[in-house]
């Protein structure tokens, strides 16, 4: 899922007796903006006339601000390098900011400000050291890229089953780090105290590891899980025989595509779809933009572009697809006051990540699953939004019908990342505690245990 920001000008009212002056706000200051369906956790820091501010969950870092001014009781300031048009009016009282966040036509929402360094959201799941086993960075070869990761295996000596962890989509690191969880090093530190090995890895780009970020071909990420189970063969402790994938999301398509194209023991999906990207990404952005209060008009719009713009693609036009993501973005650029609008360089960029859709949209997962001959254990979240189950939970199961021991399950109450919520809003990822809902954990680690402890 690829969020972006529409640019924002916000304007910020400050409480009598405030000095005047960018000074008045200088510093740190984080908060949330309580977004329809998808409030967004934010961090900014005012310097002089300047600054930068933080959006996790869209991925933004030190978007730069600019024009910070401070007249009277009004403050104000820019992001002239993000597209949009949007206002903050609020009040300045001490150490806190508050209002009303408007952005287009779109009702205000309310949004609140604290100065000061945001407190660090509670994580309790999350492993601390010391740890009751191995943990070493390692690095090994996929074609000609170097790939770089850390591998945990129990103490003692003996020869453990092991899995090799694939992330889902966008640059992800070792630890899959979505909004302050670290799901990876979670389901890491469980399987190993539970006997065994496990290979998480930087995707291509991110941390140690070698190559593009973006753009890489399905057939070489698989290449890539498949490189972590050979170097896993080779490690001593290991038991060659016994060597698996779990691939969340995303990881859920290249798991079984791995184990198509090589010799793998098992292969666990959590939140996989077991339908083509296109359908996945259509139902995704309906659900998405009905929770987020969005005019059907502009959705049927948006899926109707999204299906021609997917066809383009399977026809292997892909100058033709871009044409057409260029009109759509520009289009809808164009509702915005002109001077918020990007440059032909930001367009550019915005355009270009919509083609890295392409291996996600145009990948029909049924071959791989249909022929998996070894265990699967494949399992959704029932509140998830961005994989869901009633498009994917009955064809993962028709699809894994022949293999010699398939598993498929869906957790009530959980949502992508198999967190417990009411919603499955994808704004709430981050303001959950739970990282990983124990009953997956216990059930990840006891059908892996039945099969090969």
């Amino acid at each position: 899922m690829r969020w972006w920001i529409m640019a924002v000008v916000l304007v910020l009212t400050a409480a009598c007796g405030a000095p005047p002056g960018p000074t008045a706000i200088e510093g740190t200051w984080q908060g949330r903006i309580e977004a329809p369906g998808s409030p967004l956790q934010v961090r900014l820091t005012f310097s002089g006339d300047g600054g930068g501010i933080d959006i996790p969950a869209q991925g933004v870092t030190g978007l730069p601000l600019r024009d910070v001014r401070v007249d009277g009781a009004a403050v104000t300031f820019a992001l002239p390098d993000a597209p949009g048009g949007a206002t903050f009016r609020g009040t300045l009282d001490g150490d806190t900011i508050s209002g009303d966040y408007t952005q287009g036509a779109a009702p205000a929402t309310p949004f609140a400000l604290t100065r000061g360094e945001p407190v660090a959201a509670a994580r309790p799941q999350e492993p601390r050291p010391p740890f009751p086993y191995r943990a070493d960075d390692v690095t090994f070869p996929s074609g000609e890229v170097t790939l770089a990761g850390t591998l945990t295996r129990p103490d003692g000596a003996g020869r453990f089953p092991a899995v090799v962890m694939i992330t889902g989509s966008g640059a992800q690191d070792r630890d899959e780090t979505i909004e302050g969880h670290k799901p990876f090093l979670l389901l890491a530190d469980t399987l190993t105290r539970a006997g065994f090995a496990v290979l998480r890895t930087d995707d291509r780009g991110v941390g140690g590891s070698g190559g593009a970020a973006s753009g890489t071909p399905y057939e070489v990420l698989a290449d890539d899980a498949l490189a972590g189970v050979a170097f896993l063969r080779g490690t001593d402790g290991i038991d060659p025989a016994r060597v698996g994938l779990f691939g969340h999301s995303e990881g859920g398509y290249l798991g079984p595509l791995a184990a198509s194209r090589g010799d793998v023991a098992f292969v666990v999906s959590m939140a996989g779809p077991a339908v083509s990207g296109e359908d996945v990404l259509i139902l995704q952005n309906r659900l998405l933009r009905e929770q987020a209060g969005a005019p059907a008009a502009e959705t049927d719009a948006y899926l109707a572009f999204l299906a021609e713009f997917t066809d383009l693609l399977r026809a292997g036009d892909v100058e033709a697809a871009r044409a057409r993501s260029r009109d759509e973005i520009i289009g809808q650029l164009a509702t915005l006051p002109e001077s918020q609008r990007p440059g032909p360089e930001q367009v550019d960029a915005i355009v270009d990540s919509t083609l890295d859709l392409a291996p996600f949209l145009l990948h029909d997962p049924a071959p791989a699953l249909r022929s998996l001959d070894v265990p699967v254990f494949a399992f959704f979240g029932e509140k998830d939004l961005q994989v869901p189950p009633s498009q994917s939970e009955g064809p993962m199961r028709d699809l894994l019908a022949g293999g010699p021991d398939a598993t498929v399950r869906t957790f009530p109450g959980l949502n992508h990342l198999m967190q417990p919520t009411a919603t499955g809003a994808i704004g709430e990822y981050g303001t959950i505690e739970t990282t990983i809902a124990p009953e997956v954990l216990d059930a990840v680690t006891a059908w892996l245990s039945e099969r090969f402890l």
